[in-house]
């Protein structure tokens, strides 16, 4: 089975006027279909670096990082978007929902670049939203939704273009305890139906739901579960 994500003496240098700083250090892991990884560590240990290079927000410096089965380490700009929008799906501890739209055209959105009917769209969407136990909610805007409700919203966003993996930073970073667990079971029971999900987390309860932990501390991995 090939991995669904695979880095490869990852480093990233960031240049601040003269001074350098090495924000990853020669990091390599791989990522299987259907694991559930949390990725931990201090302030400033790589754990954001890491994930942002994940998400084919940024590039690394050196190393080779492949996504199911793509090196995305040549591409310019448009490549990297586009990538982006059908092999990942994001979830951020803010939600990131437009305010003046409902659930379901919230959850529409990476259908919309990427062209999809708007028939098929809205289709879709409904079938996301089901997923993630908001059927009955679709036309409700975020204002008129829990924390927790609209954390579902971002969720089914994030599975409705059927992504390689679902990249999750901080998602219960603004939630009660209890929601927290709530939110979490979610992506327990999305995994165990065969979705790959790695997660940014400080907090170590939350990773617990994860099957592996890598834990980053200044720019290497000192500790993988796997």
């Amino acid at each position: 089975m090939n991995s669904v994500i695979a880095l490869t003496e990852i480093r990233r240098v960031f240049i601040m006027g003269d001074q350098q700083f090495e924000a990853l250090k020669g990091v390599s892991f791989s990522v299987e279909p259907g694991e559930f990884v949390a990725i931990m560590g201090a302030s400033g240990s790589g754990k954001s670096t890491c994930m942002k290079l994940l998400g084919c927000l940024d590039r690394p410096t050196t190393g080779q990082y492949m996504l199911d089965g793509i090196d995305v380490g040549s591409m310019n700009t448009d490549q990297l978007a586009e990538i982006r929008n059908r092999k990942l799906g994001f979830v951020f501890q803010g939600f990131n929902l437009l305010a003046r739209t409902p659930a379901v055209e919230n959850v529409e959105l990476p259908l919309v670049y990427a062209g999809i009917s708007s028939a098929e769209r809205r289709k879709m969407a409904l079938a996301a939203l089901e997923k993630v136990g908001l059927a009955g909610k679709e036309q409700n805007h975020p204002s008129q939704l829990s924390g927790g409700q609209q954390q579902r919203v971002a969720i089914a966003r994030a599975l409705v273009n059927s992504p390689a993996v679902i990249l999750a930073d901080e998602p219960t970073g603004n939630l009660d305890s209890a929601t927290t667990v709530e939110i979490m079971n979610l992506f327990t029971s999305l995994n165990q139906q065969g979705i790959t999900i790695i997660m940014v987390t400080h907090e170590p309860d939350v990773a617990q739901f994860a099957g592996r932990q890598i834990v980053f501390r200044d720019g290497l991995i000192i500790r993988d579960t796997k």
